[in-house]
């Protein structure tokens, strides 16, 4: 386990902590590798509902790729191959997560820090944070799954600016092009993750991890319902927290999840 990324939990959140401070939370092999187990155990702990990644007291959510290693990392094809595969495991393992993730963004979220950031649910973008896609600079390709993710969410003609360019999006660009789900001043996004964990705790966690599950297969290409997704809205009509949500309705009362 990575000494440069860890899971703190205070339920009923989790945050997820990058703290490699020498590289302004520059991602390495390891800290990958470290991510799917630790998104498992914020899944496995019942008493979590939302999970915020955020970049600690580093000042920066990710500059990027730890450039440092790709000498070692990328020198034979099945290192190449194992670098790869645990970045999509990783992105996958917080994508898949059925509890709310939420980014939090300050100052650099470049190449490999935008792939984490992109498989959030929301990204809550601080003032003066920017974002980049480098690997244009660097003769590298983009990972596919996160470049999809891209297009999913600012549409393609932006994200071939952005991939073709390697240019600098700024916070304010950020919110217009929808990459930012909410703005906020420098230095605040972790207190307005927070906040918007805290609001979204009081909500049925069976109804987001539906809509999530739901989200996902629209994400993946899938437009028309499918039987398992009808399934899933017939489950949720007979399900406790359904009920639960209709009582306290009609008691004139906050529901109890």
């Amino acid at each position: 386990m990575s000494e440069l990324i860890r899971l703190d939990i205070a339920p009923p959140i989790a945050e997820l902590v990058l703290d490699n401070a020498k590289r302004l939370n520059a991602l390495n092999l390891a800290m990958w590798e470290a991510v799917p187990g630790l998104i498992a155990r914020a899944n496995a702990d019942a008493d979590v509902r939302v999970i915020i990644i955020h970049g600690g007291t580093v000042g920066h959510f990710a500059a990027g790729a730890d450039i440092s290693e790709f000498a070692t990392v990328y020198a034979t094809q099945d290192g190449a191959r194992r670098a790869a595969d645990a970045l999509n495991l990783a992105t996958s393992a917080i994508v898949e997560s059925p509890k709310p993730v939420i980014a939090a963004i300050e100052k650099s979220c470049m190449g490999a820090g935008m792939s984490l950031a992109l498989a959030a649910d929301l990204r809550i973008v601080a003032d003066g944070a920017r974002f980049s896609l480098p690997p244009a600079k660097l003769g590298a390709a983009y990972p596919y799954e996160d470049l999809r993710r891209l297009v999913d969410i600012v549409g393609a003609p932006t994200a071939s600016d952005m991939l073709l360019t390697a240019r600098m999006i700024e916070a304010d660009e950020a919110a217009q092009i929808g990459l930012a789900s909410r703005r906020v001043g420098a230095g605040s996004a972790l207190g307005a993750a927070r906040e918007m964990a805290t609001g979204m705790i009081k909500l049925s966690p069976w109804a987001q991890a539906a809509g999530k599950a739901m989200l996902r297969e629209i994400c993946a290409g899938q437009r028309t319902e499918t039987p398992a997704m009808r399934a899933l809205q017939v489950e949720g009509f007979l399900g406790p927290e359904f009920i639960e949500g209709q009582k306290a309705f009609f008691e004139k009362r906050p529901p109890k999840f």
